[in-house]
């Protein structure tokens, strides 16, 4: 079974009850682990607060490695509101960081996606609100995806090539 169906499978059998729960599970054959931060989940699909991969026993990327693992990222990511491109690569800090091509808008308020990449394995994906008017600083906010999302994100974040 691929990574993309372990996690659909997954998140087709969990609900969180009261609040903001994380499902957590390693899928031996990859050696990723998943943890999906969620407020809500039903039979089609769930209210992310953070979706989290990590790589099991993994040596450093570097600098060229880190890029290549963002570009593919960035075009491969196609089940999310908005299309992802790489904003920086930062090989001495060891992470590269993907955002909405073009944020949402909704009223005076922004929405984008943020992917943060580092080098020893780790993915985040995050959603934010940020407005137009100086000096107000952005907020996380929850994001909704279909299981066959979430599956297909985790395997667009995981993919080697």
């Amino acid at each position: 079974m691929s990574l993309a169906a372990t996690v659909q499978a997954k998140l087709a059998d969990w609900r969180p009850s009261d609040g903001r729960q994380t499902l957590h599970f390693t899928d031996e054959p990859t050696g990723w682990a998943v943890s999906l931060t969620a407020d809500r989940s039903d039979e089609l699909g769930c209210k992310l607060w953070e979706m989290s991969v990590r790589r099991g026993s993994a040596k450093p990327l570097d600098g060229a490695q880190l890029q290549a693992w963002a570009d593919r990222v960035a075009g491969r990511a196609t089940g999310l509101m908005e299309p992802l491109k790489v904003v920086e690569v930062d090989p001495l800090r060891g992470e590269a960081l993907l955002r909405s091509d073009e944020p949402s808008q909704k009223s005076e308020q922004l929405f984008y996606y943020e992917v943060l990449l580092k080098n020893m394995g780790d993915a985040t994906v995050r959603r934010y609100q940020a407005s137009h008017l100086p000096a107000t600083k952005r907020e996380q906010v929850g994001y909704a995806l279909t299981h066959e999302a979430v599956g297909k994100l985790v395997g667009d974040l995981t993919a080697e090539s």
